[in-house]
């Protein structure tokens, strides 16, 4: 097909291709990770904070690095207030990672990295951080000679955040369904 350009000289031709559409399947997400994510993202929206909407790949790092599901966004809002006050001089850090001199390109890639990290999952940093306790974590991520509170201030944000057991509350709302 040849369309006339008016006074323009010259013409388009245009040939007629079919259209593909491709449809992805519905990624099915864990009940327990949903759960998670939902409680998480709950939280964030309660205290208006920009980090809302990240809670399933919270979650999701969570998991994948052997850490409680609550201990990254946790971290986040004792660092930044769950993004609100990032880092200054480093992009996408709402976790203070590296002091505050490492910038991220995307929140995801933040979120990946510190829970490597703190999973014990980085050979560089293994050392602080791997078969630890959830307090032991706190206290190598920022020492009580450095911030004396720290792991029980992120320890009770958590306990607002939600409970330890998802996967107990999920395997109730699923024998009730």
């Amino acid at each position: 097909m040849t369309i006339p350009l008016g006074n323009i000289p010259g013409s388009i031709s245009a040939i007629n291709q079919p259209q593909v559409a491709f449809i992805s399947p519905a990624v099915s997400v864990d009940p327990t990770l949903k759960l998670e994510a939902d409680a998480i993202d709950a939280y964030f929206a309660a205290h208006d904070m920009p980090l809302e909407g990240m809670g399933l790949k919270m979650a999701e790092e969570a998991e994948a690095n052997d850490l409680d599901w609550r201990l990254l966004p946790a971290i986040a809002v004792r660092e930044s207030t769950g993004g609100k006050f990032d880092c200054k001089k480093a992009e996408n850090n709402p976790f203070g990672w590296g002091s505050c001199k490492i910038s991220f390109k995307t929140l995801d890639e933040t979120i990946e990295t510190v829970a490597k990290n703190l999973g014990g999952n980085n050979p560089n940093t293994a050392r602080h951080y791997d078969n630890k306790t959830t307090k032991q974590i706190l206290n190598a991520y920022n020492p009580p000679s450095i911030v004396p509170r720290y792991a029980e201030q992120v320890l009770a944000i958590m306990k607002d955040i939600g409970r330890e057991d998802m996967a107990a509350i999920s395997s109730t709302v699923a024998a009730n369904i």
